[in-house]
């Protein structure tokens, strides 16, 4: 059995650096929105049903990694503040099919568009054409870690 190479200084130093970075970029962002975010559990269960459509508890739990009582702990303050609706499946009463509301849509979309303009604004304002080439080729980069 061989041992993986230790990383090499450099890229330790690019890790640690991205991370923070990324943070801070998430954090702004969040901020350009109204910054009055959910918990990240909450958002990651209104983006899965934005994503993949209306979906038993069940469904939703097995497609987090978590148990269906944690995801009731999720989706009932969603349901209390309008974001989400349960309604029995047309294919199968028994079960209860999660969706999203119309007005979570328009949240989640305006949300989204607030982050894109502010961001947009800010790579036109701070960076030039060529460092604007520059970062579309670090974007292309960064794809390729996230992707892998």
């Amino acid at each position: 059995m061989t041992t993986p190479p230790l990383p090499s200084e450099t890229a330790a130093a690019l890790a640690t650096g991205l991370r923070a970075l990324v943070g801070r970029l998430k954090r702004r962002l969040r901020a350009q929105s109204g910054g009055d975010d959910l918990p990240a559990a909450q958002i990651y269960a209104l983006l899965r049903l934005e994503s993949d459509g209306a979906a038993t508890m069940s469904q939703l739990a097995r497609a987090e990694g978590m148990r269906p009582q944690s995801m009731a702990a999720i989706l009932s303050p969603l349901q209390a503040a309008g974001h989400v609706r349960a309604a029995p499946d047309p294919g199968d009463g028994r079960q209860i099919l999660w969706a999203l509301t119309d007005s979570c849509r328009q949240w989640l979309a305006e949300r989204r568009a607030a982050r894109q303009d502010w961001l947009t604004r800010a790579i036109e304002a701070r960076f030039t054409p060529e460092e604007q080439a520059r970062l579309a080729e670090a974007v292309l980069l960064l794809r390729r870690l996230a992707d892998d």
